[in-house]
């Protein structure tokens, strides 16, 4: 009897700790709290990035919308720096004749009040006709800095890398990051 009364003592004593473990919340490094706010500034982010791929798959150049006065784009080293040298930067894009689409993937968005970052990475997929098989052409990674006027999110610098597909034409200016 002495026995049995000592090795349940051990088990009480061995299962404490564990169970002290397992009711600890989980930690997370630097996440923000998630709230019913945050939630919508996400959803607003992702419908802005999603717009502005499909203004930029068929073509468009005029993304002064979804920028401030001042912002910054850096695509593989390209700096423009405000909403008109960031039309030119689009200007020299040439036009596919086929489809083009962009997917939008593992998107990393950190809302903190009226600013937010996204990392997202993005591939180009290219369709020449709609019985051919779509290729990839490019992927990379994007970096995005959003701030919140008016209850309106608007890019303040964005800084696109390439990681696959890198066109010749813009080799001398990549920066690997």
């Amino acid at each position: 009897m002495l026995r049995s009364v000592q090795n349940w003592s051990l088990c009480i004593l061995g299962a404490a700790p564990l169970a002290l473990i397992l009711s600890a919340p989980p930690v997370f490094a630097d996440q923000p709290q998630i709230t019913l706010t945050t939630l919508i500034d996400r959803a607003q982010i992702e419908d802005m990035l999603v717009d502005y791929y499909d203004v930029l798959s068929s073509g468009g150049t005029d993304f002064g919308s979804y920028y401030t006065d001042d912002a910054v784009l850096d695509v593989n080293g390209i700096v423009a720096h405000g909403k008109g040298p960031i039309r030119d930067v689009y200007k020299t894009i040439p036009q596919s004749k086929g489809k083009v689409h962009v997917l939008l993937t593992n998107p990393k968005i950190v809302i903190k009040g009226s600013s937010a970052t996204a990392d997202l990475i993005w591939t180009e997929v290219y369709s020449e006709t709609h019985s051919a098989l779509p290729q990839i052409l490019e992927q990379g990674r994007e970096h995005d800095e959003l701030i919140k006027r008016k209850g309106r999110w608007y890019l303040t610098k964005r800084m696109v890398t390439n990681d696959g597909g890198l066109p010749a034409s813009l080799e001398k200016y990549y920066k690997q990051r």
